[in-house]
């Protein structure tokens, strides 16, 4: 089954409208696990409980609330939210176009893909085409999730693509960290053998080499313990500096 997008509206720059339709570029691969009871193996429930008096409540009597103050709350239904959205629920407005590679990659957040929607296919091509031709990447907000969210938009691969953004101010400047200085500067030849080691392990970036091998290993202690074996710890790594720096460089070349 092929998967379903999350949001259907326009892209809008300018007077030109581009009708799109959103996929999610990721998934999780993480391992999950559930809670259960040790002693019969039955699955945890975690239920809904009123704590003024200890009533288990149902899912259709439970509603969104802000507190506008001390004690009192607004009720706000999804129609409501949605109201505070106005068109935007349904455009994805560009505000400008900015060189792709002046982007911070730190900034870049969720990837995207975005596909024709109906009646759209020859505005996303000329959209795609503009942008591949001038490398640039729109840059604009877009509302989903009952959030506004800062988006870049951009060629990837043979598709166009939008990523959600952190904003600047959600980055921590390391200046604000205490983190430890380093005040004493490498000798020459220090520099001159990790350049080297470096360049010896220099290769073109292929992200399908990289896997998650840490899921792998827990599937498979899963598996082993599924079977009934038992798990023995692993030995410790030694993980301290060597005491020689320049000799553990000469020895990562050789």
């Amino acid at each position: 089954m092929a998967p379903r997008s999350i949001w259907n509206g326009t892209i809008a720059f300018g007077l030109v409208m581009v009708p799109i339709k959103v996929y999610s570029a990721t998934e999780s691969k993480t391992v999950r696990f559930r809670e259960v009871h040790a002693k019969d193996g039955s699955r945890i429930e975690h239920r809904r409980i009123c704590p003024k008096d200890g009533e288990e409540i149902d899912y259709e009597d439970i509603v969104k609330g802000y507190e506008v103050s001390r004690g009192k709350w607004v009720e706000l239904t999804d129609d409501d939210i949605a109201a505070a959205a106005g068109s935007r629920s349904r455009r994805l407005e560009i505000d400008h176009f900015v060189p792709a590679a002046d982007i911070d990659p730190d900034l870049y957040e969720r990837t995207y893909y975005l596909g024709a929607g109906d009646k759209g296919k020859k505005a996303y091509a000329l959209l795609y085409a503009a942008l591949e031709k001038a490398e640039r990447a729109g840059v604009g907000r877009w509302v989903l999730h009952n959030r506004e969210r800062t988006v870049v938009l951009r060629t990837l691969g043979d598709v166009l693509a939008i990523h959600t953004m952190r904003f600047a101010d959600e980055l921590i400047d390391p200046g604000d960290l205490d983190l430890p200085r380093v005040r004493k500067k490498p000798s020459a030849n220090e520099i001159k053998m990790a350049s080297a080691l470096v360049d010896s392990l220099h290769t073109r970036f292929d992200p399908t080499e990289y896997e998650d091998g840490y899921r792998q290993d827990v599937l498979a202690v899963i598996k082993r313990k599924a079977e009934g074996k038992n798990i023995e710890p692993p030995e410790d790594v030694e993980t301290e500096p060597a005491d020689d720096l320049l000799a553990a460089l000469e020895a990562s070349l050789a």
